[in-house]
């Protein structure tokens, strides 16, 4: 166990977590399903989401600034563009922009608004910004649709305060 994980509280509300060790077995299969499909796109997700971000704000997407701003190798980034690319997510030429697909741009759409409620949900919640980007970045992969209204209906809520 790491030291992280030893400042966990044990209890919520005052009640143990004993209960919730071992769910049955086939919530556990699903439970354990949907981490591994979660885990097989988070890394394209960002990709795409990170190249129409870049698309929206500086008017294109370089190799050369996701490398930068994922803090990888360019040729990490080539390889994961020629990924994108036999997906159907983006094309891109030798030397020139990346451009999303429609399918591409309908991905980064969904993910950016994923990334958006999980963010100011963290922030409501009273999550330091630089904490509640950070854990925003890989929760939005893991979050079922149910918790992403239930986030923002408690979003609206605090709007309305």
């Amino acid at each position: 166990m790491s030291n992280r994980d030893q400042s966990l509280p044990h209890t919520v509300s005052g009640t143990s977590n004993s209960g919730d060790a071992l769910p049955p077995i086939g919530e556990h299969v699903r439970q354990y399903e949907t981490v591994r499909n979660a885990h097989e796109t988070e890394l394209i997700e960002d990709y795409v989401e990170l190249i129409g971000d870049l698309i929206q704000h500086r008017g294109e997407a370089r190799a050369a600034d996701i490398a930068s701003r994922m803090g990888v190798s360019q040729a990490t980034v080539s390889k994961m563009i020629r990924r994108l690319n036999e997906l159907g997510l983006v094309t891109s030429k030798p030397y020139r922009s990346l451009f999303l697909t429609e399918e591409g741009q309908k991905m980064a759409e969904v993910s950016r608004a994923r990334h958006d409620i999980v963010l100011h949900f963290l922030r409501a919640l009273g999550v330091n910004d630089h904490t509640a980007r950070i854990d925003a970045e890989g929760m939005e992969h893991h979050v079922s649709n149910e918790t992403l209204s239930i986030m923002q209906r408690f979003i609206d809520q605090q709007t309305q305060r």
